[in-house]
């Protein structure tokens, strides 16, 4: 899809968050536009209560395999923590292997304005960036909370100019978590560049949100997510009643069962009876 042109013609389009083959191929085919392989797989599929503990190593493994269900769909790889903070060197090599092994055609980055240096190297080394502002939860540890921002005017006007100075620094595009509408709004009219709005509403050019939230599977969504489906009851009643009938010895039955050929019952006693002596 050409995002840009979207952006200048005014039609929203969709970005989903998932992290393994099997989802990345359901969410390719429904459509969806966009897939960002996220750090936020830290919490969703690993239990932790942060993104910081997922390696460069493991983000590059769960891309590859989102790359290879989805192939033609445009695919961003979520820069982990201390991936990029590092130095400007560790930056664009650890970019570049989201790229060149892994097949993404975008990395985002959870970025500030002292690392405005950092987005330019990467983006001067020819890696497209998409610069994450508003709530960053890499940095959430040190604030110790989740809050919206640009809620007041001055927050507004940094999170609003620190755009500006991510897209001349390179920016591709532009991620918005938790973000006031209206600072939003203001963002994407100001900036030539798409803007993916996460919780951040419905003004941007994009929206995302992280697969389990979309269908229902998470137990602490945040306010902005929406659930599209309730898929938790049902798949606790599929895992309820596959162990009853294993309990109950029902499952599985024969024809859930390979077979020997036909034949081969009395060869294999033969055979059977002649090492056993009978």
């Amino acid at each position: 899809m050409d995002f840009m042109a979207a952006k200048q013609q005014h039609k929203p389009f969709s970005a989903v968050s998932c992290y393994d083959y099997t989802t990345a191929r359901l969410v390719a085919a429904a459509g969806v536009e966009m897939i960002l392989v996220g750090d936020s797989v830290a919490q969703m599929m690993l239990g932790h209560d942060s993104t910081l503990p997922v390696t460069m190593d493991f983000m590059v493994t769960l891309t590859e395999a989102v790359r290879r269900a989805a192939p033609q769909t445009y695919l961003v790889a979520d820069m982990p923590f201390l991936s990029y903070q590092t130095c400007i060197a560790d930056a664009v090599r650890n970019a570049g292997r989201f790229v060149q092994q892994a097949g993404a055609q975008i990395v985002k980055l959870e970025v500030k304005r002292s690392q405005l240096d950092i987005v330019r190297a990467v983006s001067d080394a020819d890696i497209p960036v998409m610069a994450h502002l508003g709530i960053r939860p890499q940095s959430a540890v040190m604030k110790g909370t989740l809050r919206a921002e640009g809620t007041t005017a001055e927050q507004a006007y940094e999170l609003i100019t620190l755009a500006d100075e991510m897209v001349r620094a390179g920016a591709s595009m532009l991620l918005l978590e938790g973000t006031a509408r209206e600072v939003a709004a203001i963002v994407t009219r100001r900036v030539p560049v798409p803007v993916v709005s996460c919780g951040s509403g419905p003004d941007c050019d994009g929206q995302i949100l992280i697969i389990h939230d979309i269908l229902g599977l998470s137990q602490q969504p945040p306010k902005f997510a929406k659930a599209f489906a309730g898929l938790a009851p049902a798949m606790s009643k599929a895992l309820e009643k596959y162990a009853r009938q294993v309990a109950a010895g029902r499952f599985p039955d024969d024809a859930h069962s390979y077979h020997l050929k036909p034949g081969q019952m009395d060869l294999l006693k033969t055979m059977l009876a002649d090492i056993s002596g009978t």
